[in-house]
């Protein structure tokens, strides 16, 4: 084979062999049928035949010798494999079927060898006639990636077989032992790590608010206190350049007023504060992609290539935000409804794929009262696929002048609400936003204290040494204030 340049790299003994052990032992069928498709062989007459295989094993039926070559017969192709000399052949020259995993492992691998020259070719000719050099990387990956894809069999466990309830098990023991053992990504606010334990890898978080309400500003909170933590962090801004994330980066960081640093009126001490802030974040690694109507495809393209230049670590991607957003297909531009769905269900998968939490902002409907799940806009497909959704409540934002003079409504205090966690209890707390900065933070015990006071509320007591509790999906809506500190702090409730 070596001297003919032009064949493929195949294997004729392997390939009959492999197809021999299927029809006599049809156990060795059962297990390898979902890992083959007619395209791993080589010769036509064993891609018909293992075509056939399929179209049996579907049907239910047992394959083997006749009922084989009654379907190739029936199909017409009975003659092109060779007819029903070919087919007994195939069957008797295996006298076991206990080398299957050897042939099949070199079918395999031909396979993929082969499905790798045909894309190094497809490659070189997108190469040679492309105008756009990213476009051409992005061609590249998207082949390579799909016979990774393609080739990747390792998504099935048989729980009798294997070790995935002891795994479990020994995790639980981990965490009772080491409450931080499996701690996930920190996001700077200790009632979030304490009910999400930190986000955690391959969850698809959503944080939804009203136009306006500081959605980007908290993911970016967050984002700032994983990186600080040493993590690799990916911003997709598809609203925002990079200059203004940077900004509001800095100037939440330093807590100096953004305001007063866009109008020149900084003091000797916000630019102390400015400089020393702007050498650390120089040392975090936080990198910011302000690309417009990107899909799925392309930010998925892009953390491969942070993952690589990390050295394979990339640990929190956040998007901002999902309805600018595009699936890459014209045949969901007619209908948007359709076209989120399949966007939030691209993110689910590349959060599962890359291995680490995926922050995606979106937008709510215009709608007065506190949000629900029914408020996401433009697809109900945006709760399915999220593992998390947290709300930003910011009541007053269209509170009237009468309610904040009267502290009914307090300027500046958000309500962030847990309104979905696939792996954990539902909850809420309360933030107070700093919009000279762009940031929130956590109120002290205190203030919340008085804030109850002033809002009517009666401190209620705790019910252990820790506190911090937050609300469970089956507590009623009563308006209580939480403490967010260290988890620990009082809760203050109505009396019942």
């Amino acid at each position: 084979m070596s001297d003919k340049t032009n064949v493929l790299p195949n294997n004729l003994e392997a390939e009959q062999s492999l197809l021999g052990c299927m029809l006599i032992d049809n156990d060795v069928l059962a297990e390898i049928v979902d890992k083959l498709t007619d395209a791993d062989f080589y010769h036509e007459s064993h891609q018909l035949i293992m075509a056939a295989i399929h179209k049996i094993f579907n049907l239910r039926k047992p394959a083997d010798l006749v009922t084989l070559t009654d379907c190739l017969e029936k199909d017409g192709n009975l003659a092109k494999v060779g007819g029903i000399d070919y087919i007994t052949d195939l069957v008797s020259k295996i006298p076991s079927s206990a080398n299957y995993k050897q042939y099949f492992e070199i079918v395999k691998r031909d396979s993929t060898n082969r499905q790798l020259i045909r894309a190094s070719r497809n490659i070189i000719e997108n190469s040679m006639n492309s105008s756009d050099g990213f476009q051409s990387v992005q061609y590249a990956e998207k082949l390579i990636y799909d016979i990774s894809k393609k080739n990747d069999s390792s998504s099935m466990d048989d729980i009798r077989e294997s070790t995935l309830v002891g795994d479990v098990i020994d995790r639980f023991e981990t965490i009772a032992s080491n409450k931080d053992a499996l701690r996930g990504i920190p996001t700077g606010f200790p009632f979030l790590n304490k009910i999400t334990n930190g986000f955690q890898r391959s969850d698809l978080i959503v944080i939804a608010a009203r136009p306006g309400s500081g959605k980007t500003s908290l993911a970016m909170n967050i984002v700032e206190a994983a990186a600080f933590q040493g993590n690799v962090c990916a911003v997709f801004s598809l609203e925002m350049p990079k200059i203004q994330i940077v900004q509001r980066l800095l100037c939440a960081s330093a807590k100096v007023s953004m305001s007063d640093a866009l109008s020149g009126k900084l003091t000797p001490n916000d630019w102390k504060a400015l400089i020393k802030t702007g050498e650390e974040l120089k040392k975090l690694s936080i990198i910011i992609d302000d690309s417009s109507r990107v899909t799925p495809a392309e930010i998925l393209s892009k953390c491969r290539r942070i993952k690589a230049k990390n050295g394979g670590k990339l640990d929190l991607v956040m998007i901002d935000y999902i309805q600018l957003m595009s699936s890459g297909l014209k045949q969901d531009e007619s209908n948007r409804t359709r076209e989120i769905a399949r966007i939030t269900g691209d993110l689910k998968i590349m959060a599962k794929e890359l291995d680490v939490p995926v922050i995606a902002l979106s937008q709510l409907r215009r709608m007065t009262g506190e949000p629900q799940l029914t408020d996401l806009r433009e697809s109900g497909a945006i709760e399915q696929d999220a593992d998390m959704v947290i709300f930003i409540n910011r009541p007053d934002m269209t509170a009237t002048p009468e309610e904040i003079e009267k502290n009914k409504i307090i300027r500046g205090m958000a309500d962030l609400i847990i309104a979905k966690h696939r792996n954990g209890e539902l909850g809420r707390t309360q933030l107070r936003f700093k919009g000279e900065y762009t940031k929130f933070v956590t109120p002290d015990p205190s203030e919340l204290k008085q804030l109850a006071r002033e809002a009517g509320k009666k401190p209620a007591k705790s019910d252990d040494n820790e506190g911090g509790e937050s609300y469970s999906d089956d507590m009623p809506d009563d308006g209580t204030v939480f403490s967010d500190d260290e988890y620990g702090g009082e809760d203050y409730g109505e009396e019942q």
